[in-house]
């Protein structure tokens, strides 16, 4: 008996408003929220399909979650946004089916309902919002104040822990490497950027008041990212690498010869 083909999710993301950017930017906003559980057609459609002939030519929707932020026109990276759940109606295309399989472009949608927007993350999405919200906040401080008490020391062992490995735990650059082509293989990278985005910015609220170097600062705020990175792919990467970019070498004491 043959297999039924599993059902297609499409997704869109907006900005709490729940206006289409794009829309909105192109001076003709399309609202979701008014939307629901009916057809739309889009204001400006493209004559030649599937050709950007403005910034909104068509309706973008991505049936991988985690790439749902990108090409949105929501820049910089804000939360919370709001996730759609939403269907073509009619001729639907794509720039590349082997490139960009995972994207649908249309000039008509059928808006579902709304959803979780934390899956917008990545699976780990629950996990990245924890350390976004309440970890870096916590810490951040403590990594600049860190540095700025060795900081001849701290770049010492940024540098070592960035280039080499322990037999229990990997080196930093390979790591960060190792997570970008876990995001790429998991069709996150929008969801990675995204978050990255989110812990920088957390770094640099929760430091804004204090009186540190700037070096002091890219360190809060590189740290805040691979902390949050390890979180988007815990159940991904082994210890090895998440511990690399969790920074337990950093964080441990540093070893006084004798």
């Amino acid at each position: 008996m043959a297999r039924k083909p599993k059902p297609v999710t499409w997704y869109m993301a907006t900005p709490a408003d729940g206006i289409i950017e794009l829309s909105r930017q192109a001076g003709t906003p399309v609202s979701l929220p008014d939307a629901v559980g009916q057809v739309i057609d889009h204001p400006t459609p493209c004559a030649n399909k599937w050709f950007d002939e403005s910034p909104f030519s068509y309706f973008r929707m991505v049936k991988r979650v985690g790439e749902a932020l990108e090409d949105t026109g929501i820049w910089p990276a804000i939360w919370p946004v709001r996730l759609w759940i939403v269907e073509p109606v009619g001729d639907a295309g794509n720039w590349s089916h082997q490139h960009f399989s995972y994207r649908l472009l249309s000039h008509q949608i059928r808006v579902l309902e709304e959803t979780d927007p934390w899956p917008a993350l990545g699976a780990g999405g629950r996990e990245v919002l924890d350390v976004i919200h309440e970890q870096i906040p916590e810490r951040a401080a403590r990594w600049a104040a860190d540095w700025d008490a060795d900081p001849e020391g701290m770049s010492e062992r940024r540098r070592n822990w960035r280039l080499c490995g322990t037999r229990d735990i990997g080196r930093g650059e390979w790591a960060q490497a190792a997570a970008d082509m876990t995001a790429y293989a998991s069709r996150e990278s929008a969801a990675q950027r995204w978050a990255e985005q989110l812990a920088t910015d957390t770094a640099d609220r929760t430091i804004a008041a204090t009186d540190v170097s700037q070096n002091a600062v890219d360190y809060a705020r590189s740290r805040a990212v691979e902390l949050t990175v390890a979180a988007q792919h815990q159940t991904r990467l082994s210890p090895y690498v998440l511990d690399a970019l969790r920074g337990a070498r950093l964080d441990a004491a540093p070893t006084i010869a004798a």
